[in-house]
């Protein structure tokens, strides 16, 4: 005799019910736990110390106000987000291409896809800025035959080696991020597409790519937000974006923590705005897949 037979049939949970209660409108009630109340205070108290420290130092909050929404400050914002949807723009084409380089059949093209992440992963973003600014000292000019050459250092402008270092550089990792996108959509997915007619390059446009986006877009997101602040170090070069402005004007006017305040304030408005469209774009890609919430 079984155990199922002497006990009796066994019941899931949903086949569970209690007399006078419905299962389907009950509200779960949650446990009281006091540690949690001590998580609260520590952050509490933390937030307190931050403000205090910050209202008793020596911060000239009319500067601060003075200087938020002067114009040099906002011309430097400007370039800050243009380098970042120029870098962007660059990165992800070039991502895209090294990530279906790296499912290629030819070992050449997979060979380029890898030694290229292998080179840009593995310098400092930094370094990458400098040489490609000095690329003057490699190669003197720039041109092709019958078209003619002109100077590599009136070419390699700050603004040109920025874009280039900070989009080669976001390329490297943004491809890894898209070919993980790729290796999540079912292989039968490009045998579907296959028995159809339909060529590689058809297929992931018009069936793969489509569905690896629900996995892509929450890391070039944050890809994006990263590359808000990764253009800071362009300074480095004479870029003049955000910070490097600021830099100039506490440089003459020695006010140097309430210049800092105004590029963090004017960085939280943009990363927050650019989290809000990932946001919008996670909903809209994601129709179908539930909402992600665990």
């Amino acid at each position: 005799m079984s155990a199922e037979t002497l006990s009796g049939p066994r019941l899931g949970v949903s086949e569970v019910t209690l007399p006078g209660i419905d299962v389907a409108t009950a509200t779960r009630i949650r446990r009281f736990k006091p540690w949690r109340l001590l998580q609260l205070a520590l952050a509490v108290g933390f937030l307190v110390f931050i403000v205090n420290a910050f209202a008793k130092a020596q911060i000239e909050w009319p500067v601060v106000g003075q200087y938020l929404f002067a114009p040099s400050v906002f011309i430097g914002l400007g370039f800050t987000v243009l380098m970042t949807v120029v870098s962007m723009v660059i990165g992800l084409i070039v991502a895209v291409m090294v990530a279906v380089g790296f499912g290629s059949h030819n070992f050449v093209v997979r060979w380029i896809a890898k030694s290229y992440v292998w080179l840009f992963r593995g310098t400092p973003l930094l370094l990458q800025l400098l040489l490609w600014f000095n690329m003057a000292l490699v190669f003197p000019a720039i041109g092709l035959p019958g078209i003619g050459y002109k100077p590599t250092v009136e070419l390699m402008t700050p603004f040109i080696g920025a874009a280039i270092g900070l989009g080669l550089n976001a390329g490297a990792y943004m491809s890894e991020i898209i070919r993980a996108g790729l290796l999540s959509v079912d292989t039968g997915q490009y045998e579907a597409a296959k028995a159809i007619g339909m060529t590689r390059g058809k297929a992931l446009r018009k069936v793969i790519f489509p569905q690896a986006m629900r996995v892509i877009i929450p890391p070039i997101g944050n890809e994006f937000i990263g590359m808000t602040k990764s253009t800071s170090l362009a300074s480095v070069i004479g870029f003049s974006e955000m910070l490097f402005v600021v830099q100039s004007i506490y440089f003459n006017n020695f006010r140097v923590i309430e210049l800092l305040i105004v590029a963090a304030v004017w960085y939280l408005v943009v990363t927050t705005l650019l989290s809000i469209g990932q946001h919008y774009l996670e909903q809209r890609f994601g129709r179908g897949f539930g909402t992600g919430r665990h």
